[in-house]
C-alpha cells in the first residue's frame, strides 16, 4: 500500500474525532485559528512525552518484567509521560487564551491537542506497521488519545472558572487522564497473562462512554445556551 493511502487511514480517524467534538461545541464555537494552535501544540507534545519515556526506559524501576514493574512503566513511563505533556500545552496556552470563555472550551482544546499528538503518533506507527496497524488503532488508540482527552478537559475546563479549587481540579483532569491511560496500556503490556487484555477494552470502552456523556453534560450546561435561545 502506498504512503498517501497509509497516511489518509492514519489520520482519517483523528479528523473524525475532531469533526465530532466540533459539532457537539453548538452554543458558541472556538476560532478556527486556535484550534489549528491547539493541534500544532498537540503534535509539538509528542516531543517532551518520547523524552520522557526514553528516560523511563533507562531507569531500573521501569524495566522488569514482573506485575510491578510493568505497571508502573504503564502508568508513570507511558500514561504520566504522555498526559502530562499534552496538559501542559492546555495548561500553559490554551488555558489563558481569551477564547476560553466556557468550560466545554476544556474539552475541545484538549481533544484538539490530544489528536495533534495522536496523529503524529499514529503516522509513525502506521508508517512502520501498515494498513493493519492503521485500521487496528483507528478503533482503538486514537478514540483511547480522544476519551482521555475529554475526561482531562472537562476538569480543566471547570478549573477556568474556579478560584478557590483549581489546583485540585487541574490535578484531577490530569489524574483521570494518567489512570484511565495507564490502565488502558498495562492490560495491553501484560503479555505474560494475553487473556487481561479484555481488560484493555473494557478500560476504552468506559473511557468512550463517559467521554460522550461528558461531552453532552458539558454542552448543555453552556451559559451561552441560553443566552442563544433568548
Amino acid at each position: 500500500m502506498d504512503i498517501i493511502k497509509l497516511l489518509v487511514l492514519a489520520l482519517a480517524p483523528v479528523f473524525a474525532i475532531i469533526i465530532y467534538v466540533y459539532f457537539k461545541d453548538k452554543y458558541e464555537k472556538e476560532p478556527l485559528h486556535l484550534l489549528f494552535k491547539c493541534f500544532f501544540w498537540g503534535v509539538l507534545s509528542i516531543i517532551p512525552a518520547l523524552l520522557l519515556e526514553i528516560l523511563a526506559g533507562k531507569l531500573s524501576i521501569f524495566t522488569g518484567t514482573d506485575f510491578h514493574s510493568v505497571a508502573l512503566y504503564a502508568f508513570v513511563g507511558v500514561g504520566l509521560s504522555e498526559e502530562f505533556s499534552k496538559f501542559i500545552f492546555l495548561r500553559f496556552f490554551a488555558f489563558k487564551n481569551k477564547n476560553f470563555n466556557e468550560p466545554f472550551d476544556g474539552i475541545i482544546y484538549a481533544v484538539m491537542i490530544s489528536m495533534g499528538f495522536a496523529a503524529t503518533e499514529n503516522i509513525l506507527y502506521v508508517m512502520e506497521g501498515g494498513s493493519t496497524v492503521a485500521w487496528l488503532r483507528m478503533f482503538t488508540a486514537v478514540p483511547a488519545h480522544a476519551a482521555f482527552a475529554v475526561l482531562m478537559g472537562y476538569y480543566v475546563g471547570k478549573a477556568r472558572f474556579s478560584e478557590s479549587n483549581r489546583f485540585l481540579l487541574l490535578f484531577n483532569g490530569l489524574l483521570i487522564a494518567v489512570v484511565f491511560h495507564g490502565a488502558y496500556d498495562l492490560f495491553l503490556m501484560l503479555k505474560d497473562y494475553s487473556g487481561l487484555v479484555i481488560f484493555s477494552f473494557i478500560t476504552l470502552v468506559t473511557g468512550i462512554i463517559l467521554s460522550i456523556k461528558t461531552i453532552k453534560k458539558s454542552s448543555e450546561s453552556s451559559p451561552f445556551k441560553r443566552w442563544r435561545f433568548k
